[in-house]
């Protein structure tokens, strides 16, 4: 390598427009056949990499794009398919693996996680029931595709054998490492065939350095690939690292691979410090990520090229690539559109495209010369001060407010035992839903309209309302015991309330992909947050005119509006999280004041924002848990606070669960129930609870017996008082016949064991 070099370790998959959205769930609808679809994709795809290609990108990613998500792609890249699915080898088909994905009648969809500390699920592999075999070379696939279709030579993109297997199920500690050898003639093949192709490049994702990992198992890094670069000595191994430091810096430097990716913005300095203590080996390139990845605020040029010009004191410029410091999958596609931004705001914030543009504005910089782009420094350095200096962007009547608190200050009146006899009210084994119910095309068409000026406050109002008593009628035939008023006036569960609370802005296309084709618009927090008017409190009262029974108050909590959101990065994020709280305080109190006693903070994103290391836990969820106290600890002993949480090894934060101090905790297990169940056996939980009885990502009615048998397996660890019926999250993209079908399903089987209960009460 003679000069410096630019990269990209991954774009966002949706486009612009969602075009890769709507071409998925046009392919699902049966509204085009698979070879259609697969044709539409592949110009999606092309067009990504011509779209890194004309930016002027030396080091394009190829395989980064997925058709659901990339670690679900090396699974069936290696045939490991679950028994339930009818595989019989050979490639995986397109049916088969989005029903990996999506779940089919008869076989339950795979686990759905976090991928790290991301709000980007990933399909959870199954290993065991496969032997992995190499049934597809993917890398290849798309290299031929690029180099025959645009001329190109890109950078195939792998995710790595012990990140694969770390982030898998169905292997246990002591065997491990044994399952990870089990991979290494499979990617030593695939290497060997893009070396045969004339590959020189590959970046091979590691992430997991970054997690706390053993001694030990970086010793077992160091052996697997020393074998797989002698199986392809020819092509060039990038090992790359991201959301935050290497873990044992001096011996993954000594991993026998030509360059080392690494994050210096999530770092928290980390990684500079050991290099200038360790220096950086002789032989091997560094990938500086040096831009953010997971951010949207445009980079300093001037801080970003001092920090490149300090680097070259210890890695010479002929040995560096610069680089985001992760794939741009965590951010929209391109600021281009957002027309209707704020200009100064606009000004000061950059998605893929524009980070891209930063990646060559410094990679030319650092070769030749700062003034080489001075113009562009200029204009970024005016950009990024009026955005610091903006009126909009500091409050200090809000910054007052959170002088002088304190965490002894913060809690309930009284112990859960003595809130448990006041909030009494309900039948064993109580039904609810977490709370939304089906956004249907007329409901998102309607809100379209009220937005456009089409249609005025009153009419919109009105159709609201009638969505709200349709499913509060709908809700009494079902048989619910806790009603919610379905959130029909809300679009996403923290762009509702950033939209009425200050400090927060909304772009347009600012879309990210969550999972599958689900994607969101994260709001931005540019300025301190700050409460304005009620929020939920008009439709919530007017469901619960509608009904005997009670309805619940559905507020999200505020570190899943931190968690889901841009932050802005001028200020400590629990600062902000705290800013967050004290609005959804005088929301709560608002609904409390009108006789709305069980109100729900959602957490979805609590565990999932645990950082990587394992040392800097206790910090992050003593502020998530401060920050949901100073939230909802306000309310009356009879005023029963719910939360619902998705998913996640629960294991990890069971005590901090505790501490919140929720009255009913909800959670989303339906695909791993028996797991969460063995948590709660282990672990001691004496507040309401519902686990997840049946699986809203599935299109399928679950089985009555099914919801009965998970029922049953709960109460063998958790007192019948305490347990809750529910569906494992919100039913917005469900249809309408399948979700009053399933709920019923779920009703008939709680009145069953309730049954059952009560029989053996008697006898």
């Amino acid at each position: 390598m003679s000069k410096v070099m630019s990269s990209s370790l991954g774009y966002p998959r949706i486009g612009e427009n969602r075009e890769w959205k709507k071409t998925l769930e046009e392919y699902w609808a049966g509204k085009v056949d698979e070879d259609s679809f697969l044709e539409q994709i592949e110009n999606i795809r092309l067009d990504h990499v011509k779209k890194q290609l004309d930016q002027g990108v030396d080091l394009i990613p190829l395989g980064d794009f997925s058709l659901y998500d990339h670690v679900l792609d090396t699974a069936a890249m290696f045939g490991i398919v679950p028994d339930r699915f009818h595989y019989k080898g050979g490639k995986v088909s397109l049916d088969t693996y989005f029903e990996m994905a999506r779940g089919a009648k008869g076989a339950a969809a795979s686990e759905m996680t976090k991928w790290f500390n991301t709000n980007y699920h990933y399909i959870v592999p199954e290993l065991g029931e496969s032997v992995p075999q190499l049934v597809e070379n993917r890398p290849l696939f798309y290299y031929k595709e690029a180099k025959e279709k645009l001329g190109i030579k890109g950078k195939p993109v792998i995710v790595g054998p012990f990140t694969f297997v770390k982030l898998s199920k169905g292997y246990y500690e002591v065997d491990y490492q044994s399952i990870v050898n089990d991979f290494v003639p499979l990617y030593a093949g695939i290497l060997r065939e893009l070396q045969e192709e004339g590959v020189e490049w590959v970046q091979i994702d590691e992430p997991i350095l970054c997690a706390s990992i053993t001694k030990q198992e970086i010793d077992r890094f160091t052996e697997i690939y020393g074998r797989l670069k002698k199986a392809a000595p020819d092509v060039k191994i990038i090992l790359q690292t991201y959301f935050d430091h290497l873990e044992h810096y001096k011996e993954v430097t000594a991993i026998p691979v030509d360059g080392i990716g690494m994050d210096f913005i999530y770092d928290r300095g980390e990684n500079m410090a050991a290099l200038k203590q360790n220096g950086f080996p002789k032989d091997k390139i560094l990938a500086a990520g040096v831009v953010d990845g997971r951010n949207i605020w445009r980079t300093n040029l001037v801080e970003a090229h001092s920090f490149l010009s300090e680097l070259t004191d210890y890695v010479p410029k002929d040995r560096l690539i610069i680089q985001p410091s992760s794939s741009l999958l965590h951010v929209p596609v391109t600021v281009r559109n957002e027309e209707t931004l704020d200009k100064t705001l606009r000004n000061g914030i950059s998605f893929a495209d524009e980070k891209l543009q930063e990646v060559v504005l410094l990679t030319r910089a650092l070769g030749e010369g700062i003034w080489r782009v001075q113009s562009d420094v200029d204009e970024c350095l005016k950009s990024i001060s009026d955005l610091h200096t903006s009126p909009n962007r500091n409050k200090p009547s809000v910054q007052d407010k959170l002088k002088g608190l304190n965490p002894l200050d913060v809690g309930r009146k009284s112990p859960f035992s003595i809130r448990m006899v006041a909030q009494s009210k309900l039948p064993l084994l109580p039904t609810t839903t977490i709370g939304s119910f089906p956004q249907t095309r007329e409901v998102r068409r309607q809100r379209k309209k009220w937005r456009n000026g089409e249609l005025d406050e009153g009419e919109y109002q009105r159709f609201i309302r009638a969505e709200i008593k349709r499913w509060i009628d709908i809700q009494e035939e079902i048989g619910l015991d806790v009603f919610v008023h379905g959130e029909f006036e809300r679009t996403d569960m923290v762009e509702f309330f950033g939209e009425k609370l200050e400090g927060f802005h909304f772009t347009t296309f600012g879309w990210v992909q969550s999972y599958g084709s689900r994607c969101v618009k994260p709001p931005i927090i540019y300025g301190d947050v700050n409460f304005k008017e009620p929020m939920t409190v008009k439709e919530t009262v007017y469901a619960q005119s509608l009904t005997d029974k009670p309805v619940k108050g559905m507020v999200t909590g505020p570190i899943t509006i931190l968690n889901w959101s841009f932050v802005r990065n001028d200020i400590p994020r629990y600062i902000v999280a705290n800013q967050i709280a004290l609005s959804l305080r005088k929301e709560i109190e608002s609904l409390e004041d009108e006789g709305i006693w069980m109100i729900q903070v959602d957490e979805p994103a609590l565990r999932e924002g645990l950082p990587l290391k394992k040392e800097r836990w206790e910090e992050y969820l003593q502020a998530a848990v401060f920050s949901f106290k100073l939230a909802t600890s306000s309310v009356q002993n009879e005023t029963q606070i719910h939360t619902h949480m998705c998913y996640s090894d629960f294991e990890d934060i069971i005590e901090a669960i505790r501490n919140l101090d929720a009255d009913v905790l909800s959670i989303e297990t339906s695909r791993s129930h028996g797991e969460l169940i063995n948590v709660f056996q282990e672990n001691r939980y004496d507040k309401g609870i519902g686990l997840g009885v049946y699986d809203i990502h599935s299109p399928f009615i679950p089985d009555r017996e099914e919801i009965i048998s998970h029922i049953r397996r709960s109460l063998q660890v958790l007192d019948p008082k305490q347990f809750w019926i529910n569906p494992d999250c919100g039913l917005k993209t469900r249809g309408i016949p399948e979700t009053i079908s399933s709920l019923k399903v779920m009703v008939e089987a709680a009145k069953h064991v309730r049954k059952e209960l009560l029989v053996k009460r008697e006898s």
